[in-house]
């Protein structure tokens, strides 16, 4: 038999993009060899996997809603209201990487189903939580049950739609939920918290997996890695105390960037994950493979991920706490004045995935951080008043189009070229990426906004009126803050977010990164 010929690239480095590529005469026979693998359920796979990603997305925002009342209930500090948001970040995030290895070794069918069950069991603890360390232990708990189930889920789809334009499709699906679930999270917390209570808002994940769990078990497909199945425990226990020390540390920022915890918890957590980076590579059985983050295109996807999840999650706790606390909506009104940018990221999602095949994904993932970061910017003019239609709908709507084009393509430019073996650990790569860049994201731009609040007060006489201000002015800032991030990655992805269109459909060519 001949060999296929090759086209090859010089190696200019170590992140050279090979392709083997298909004879024209074989390209319709691997096509209908990729259709005849395929699993014949695997659109109502999509449909479970969108449903638990959304579960998990949007209870990262869905107690915003409820936190004012959350706090009084419980007789929460600020303090203590800031962690309820960033504990469940905090251990998701620091915990993907070793869930994304069990998911591989243990299995993707068994872990999604774990994971759904014990994000349902920690909901209704905290849900029923009579005082703040059993909510923060519930959030906690619900946290690592999503670094189990969320690796799990994208591990699956990248599975199950191996190439071709309906894995375009499906990873539009998945992004487009990464991108709105965030606010959909809004909506939904503020009809349950007006019409049932601020505790229905943990609740509501019971039912929701009770029933990704019934349709899971008929229609998914067990998978799991073979060969090298050895735990790196000592590479997870350096990445999960790492990264806690670098969310902590910017979690203290708020009581001043020279206080104790700033300055010991923030150089440690850069010295354990360089440690980290040092065991993965000696390591023959890495949690985390260098070679998944080392190939510029896979890296710049992960850099995009961090800094658009910080902007995201991080703005948008200042958003609620401005619509609530300053303009005096109920929680259901704070949801719906955030649906704008939920649907412009729905129709966005929709109409790019027609023409990603045919545009590729730099432009997108380029202009997509410079619209979403004009949308901050024109949140920065909000105001005491508040005019919502002048002052918050433009910057919502430019916001809302900015991250359709940023997560809509992020996923499938992530996990591009990515062996099975090594699908789970790579979908909690990018999936860390995003958390833990909300988690480090709302610990900064609260040290910000308290930093401006502070100097807002310096000399003048308190009054609500005052107080009002220097809460805007707060909210201005964090603003500000998020625009410079997300801008930041437009940068990045027009330089290092270059993957060839066969890497992108994954039809008709054997890909190898880096």
């Amino acid at each position: 038999m001949s060999t296929p010929p090759r086209s090859t690239v010089p190696p200019e480095s170590a992140n050279t993009i090979e392709l083997q590529a298909t004879p024209p005469s074989s390209a319709g026979a691997a096509s209908a060899s990729l259709k005849d693998a395929a699993n014949p359920r695997r659109w109502w796979l999509l449909a479970i996997v969108a449903l638990a990603q959304l579960t998990v997305v949007l209870d990262g925002t869905i107690v915003n809603i409820a936190l004012p009342q959350a706090q009084i209930a419980l007789g929460m500090s600020d303090g203590d209201r800031t962690w309820v948001v960033t504990l469940y970040s905090l251990v998701f995030g620091a915990l993907l990487l070793l869930g994304g290895r069990i998911a591989d070794f243990w299995g993707r069918k068994r872990s999604f189903i774990v994971g759904m069950a014990g994000f349902a069991i920690a909901s209704a603890l905290g849900g029923a939580a009579q005082s703040t360390w059993e909510l923060l232990a519930a959030r906690g708990l619900q946290g690592l049950f999503a670094a189990l189930l969320a690796p799990a889920s994208l591990a699956l789809l990248t599975v199950n739609f191996p190439g071709g334009k309906d894995r375009i499709k499906a990873f539009a699906v998945y992004g487009a939920i990464a991108g709105g679930g965030a606010a959909v999270g809004l909506i939904l917390g503020g009809v349950l918290t007006e019409y049932a209570s601020w505790r229905w808002c943990l609740y509501v994940n019971v039912p929701i997996a009770v029933v990704a769990i019934a349709a899971a078990l008929p229609v998914i497909r067990e998978s799991k890695a073979n060969g090298n199945t050895r735990y790196d425990v000592p590479g997870a226990v350096l990445v999960a105390f790492g990264l806690g020390s670098l969310v902590f540390g910017f979690a203290q920022a708020e009581n001043g960037w020279g206080s104790w915890p700033v300055l010991i918890c923030l150089p440690l957590g850069l010295v354990l994950l360089a440690l980290f980076v040092f065991v993965e590579s000696r390591s023959n059985h890495p949690l985390l493979p260098l070679r998944i983050i080392v190939n510029k295109v896979r890296g710049g996807a992960f850099l995009t991920a961090l800094l658009s999840g910080a902007a995201l999650l991080g703005g948008l706790l200042f958003l609620t706490l401005y619509f609530q606390i300053v303009l005096g909506y109920t929680p259901i009104q704070s949801g719906l004045a955030s649906l704008p940018m939920t649907a412009t990221i729905m129709i966005g999602a929709g109409v790019l995935s027609k023409f990603l095949a045919r545009t590729g994904v730099r432009i997108p993932m380029t202009v997509g951080p410079v619209v979403g970061a004009a949308g901050l910017l024109w949140l920065t003019q909000i105001t005491v008043g508040g005019n919502y239609a002048f002052e918050v709908l433009p910057g919502l709507i430019l916001l809302g189009v900015g991250l359709a084009m940023i997560f809509v393509p992020l996923q499938n430019v992530a996990l591009s070229g990515i062996a099975e073996h090594d699908a789970g650990a790579a979908s909690a790569a990018v999936t860390a990426m995003q958390q833990i860049g909300g988690s480090i994201g709302t610990a900064l731009f609260t040290a910000l906004y308290t930093a401006a609040v502070s100097s807002y007060l310096v000399g003048k006489v308190p009054s609500q009126a005052a107080q009002f201000g220097a809460l805007v002015s707060g909210y201005q800032s964090a603003f500000l803050w998020a625009a410079i991030i997300i801008f930041a990655a437009a940068p990045i992805a027009f330089f290092l977010v270059r993957p060839r269109r066969q890497d992108l459909l994954g039809a008709g060519a054997t890909v190898h990164l880096g």
